[in-house]
């Protein structure tokens, strides 16, 4: 014969099987003022005791990011990739033309042709 599982244990007198309470207790905060800032904000690397070399060989860490410049060295990197894809495709053209020079000692630019063709 079989013995019956027992029931889960009941939180409290009329809990009514329920596990959770439905009330939500709020902690009692005052509001910040539109002027007051969170003490609770840290500076991150800017808060921390570090070393002068440290700060020396990461001054990026430490120092606040300026827009004009960054933007100077978003536009000077672009333009010196355009440049270095425009050097590629001027050098593959070049690679298929050779200075030739005539029976008559004349130079011309001549295309490379294949032995095969």
């Amino acid at each position: 014969m079989r013995t019956p599982l027992p029931s889960p244990p009941r939180e409290g007198p009329g809990s009514g099987g329920r596990k959770y309470s439905t009330s939500i207790t709020m902690s009692s905060s005052k509001p910040l003022n539109e002027n007051e800032k969170p003490k609770g904000r840290n500076q991150g690397l800017r808060g921390v005791q570090t070393t002068m070399l440290f700060r020396a060989v990461n001054p990026e860490l430490f120092i606040k990011p300026n827009k004009p410049v960054m933007a100077f060295g978003l536009v000077a990197i672009t333009l010196c990739v355009a440049y270095l894809g425009y050097l590629h495709a001027t050098a593959e053209n070049k690679k298929e033309l050779y200075e030739a020079v005539d029976s008559e000692g004349s130079r011309y630019m001549r295309r490379k042709t294949s032995k095969w063709d």
